[in-house]
């Protein structure tokens, strides 16, 4: 009985939020282009789904950090 392809793995979270944006545009022109297979279009939405969380996930984070700051009280940043 042939074994079903094993599942690619997941690629690594990015760097930091200007390197998943990069990825993300990158990303988005080249499905747009309608050239992608449909297998790598599917793969493709999948990544730029996990790259959008992270940035929206970065972004609270850097919005909540400046509500701390707006009412004076400074506390160090965590990224989680």
């Amino acid at each position: 009985m042939p074994k079903a392809p094993a599942a690619p793995s997941p690629l690594p979270d990015p760097a930091s939020y200007e390197a998943a944006l990069e990825e993300l545009e990158q990303l988005v022109g080249r499905i747009e282009s309608g050239q992608l297979p449909l297998d790598e279009m599917l793969a493709g939405y999948q990544r730029g789904a996990v790259l959008l969380e992270f940035c929206r996930k970065r972004l609270e984070a850097v919005q909540n950090q400046i509500k701390v700051l707006d009412e004076g009280a400074l506390q160090p940043w965590t990224q989680e």
